[in-house]
């Protein structure tokens, strides 16, 4: 019965299968000519180059995208989630979906012409930071005429990942029919040079539609030009609620004068990817259940704990049921 009057969420995104590759130092990246922690859009050639590279170095596949990532940890909280987005009609579309399918997301995904968008993801020592090549492929292809009325009702929720600024069209009107179905609207900032070269656009869309926005230190600064203390005022100023993650030191969170320090969960970090996703998944679900911003963002913290602990961005079983136990206990605590 829990499930039926459960809040929903409906998010959209680059439909990307995640190529991730552990390496012991940076030299690919240099190779390749990759800023180390960012994410840069590659064609079809460098894509299939840098794919061939990592290959013999032992590669492992997992459905990703960032909305993707946060709709896959709503689903399995058991929020009733949807995802929109594009893929080609190729193997690695056809895994994208089966994972959607096999965690329970009511998948709305359009077939595009190109191949499916895939991100090469360098994962290198010593804090396992994370350097994406991305080739969005069919993902790009995703246009504002694919999108419908129809497919934003009945959802109480909309999330929306900063990677998809390079079509302002699609943005703008996703937020519009978003705003138009009454949902809440959270968006992710994505990544530090996605919100460098869109930060006007950026601007105007989180003052006029967004009401939760989710950046980490460098995205904040990025569009704030200040500190994380500040960055996060700066933001709270603009939207409903502002999240500003400092890796490690955990998180902050501010909704107009009330102000929350969230402490990092101890983990045994492997694999940075994918953090920020599942915290953004765990807030949500906390918001949606009504509770506090300290619970919501402890909720994030336990999640985001769990899945740095796994290559990937995909809690495996035992700790999801952990993880699901921890959230029981907090949720219940005074």
């Amino acid at each position: 019965m829990e499930s039926f009057q459960m809040k929903s969420i409906l998010g959209i995104g680059n439909a990307l299968t995640d190529i991730l590759a552990v390496l012991p130092d940076d030299s690919l990246l240099n190779y390749f000519h990759l800023r180390k922690g960012s994410m840069q859009h590659v064609d079809a050639d460098t894509g299939d180059k840098i794919w061939q590279t990592l290959k013999p170095l032992g590669v492992q596949y997992v459905a990703g995208g960032s909305c993707a990532n946060t709709i896959t940890g709503t689903a399995v909280l058991g929020m009733p989630s949807g995802f929109i987005g594009k893929v080609g009609d190729d193997e690695i579309g056809a895994l994208f979906h089966s994972d959607q399918v096999r965690n329970g997301i009511s998948s709305l995904l359009f077939q595009g012409d190109a191949a499916s968008g895939r991100a090469m993801v360098f994962i290198t020592a010593p804090e396992a930071e994370r350097t994406f090549a991305t080739y969005l492929g069919a993902a790009l292809e995703l246009c504002p005429d694919d999108l419908k009325p129809l497919y934003f009702s009945g959802y109480d929720y909309f999330h929306i990942e900063g990677y998809l600024v390079q079509n302002q069209d699609l943005v703008r009107k996703a937020v519009r029919l978003a705003r138009a179905a009454g949902m809440v609207i959270s968006m992710d900032l994505a990544s530090y040079n996605v919100v460098e070269s869109n930060e006007a656009f950026l601007h105007d869309i989180v003052e006029n539609y967004v009401d939760i926005v989710f950046a980490n230190e460098h995205e904040a600064m990025a569009f704030t030009g200040e500190e994380p203390v500040k960055a996060l005022d700066a933001i709270a100023r603009v939207c409903d609620i502002a999240v500003v993650k400092i890796g490690k030191e955990g998180s902050m969170i501010k909704r107009g004068d009330e102000y929350c320090r969230i402490n990092a969960r101890p983990a045994e970090v492997v694999d940075a990817t994918g953090a920020g996703d599942l915290y953004a998944a765990g807030f949500l679900y906390g918001h949606s259940l009504g509770l506090s911003l300290q619970k919501c963002g402890d909720i994030g913290s336990i999640l985001a704990a769990k899945v740095v602990e796994v290559v990937g961005p995909k809690i495996n079983i035992p700790r999801w049921k952990e993880g699901k136990r921890e959230i029981r206990n907090r949720i219940q605590e005074a």
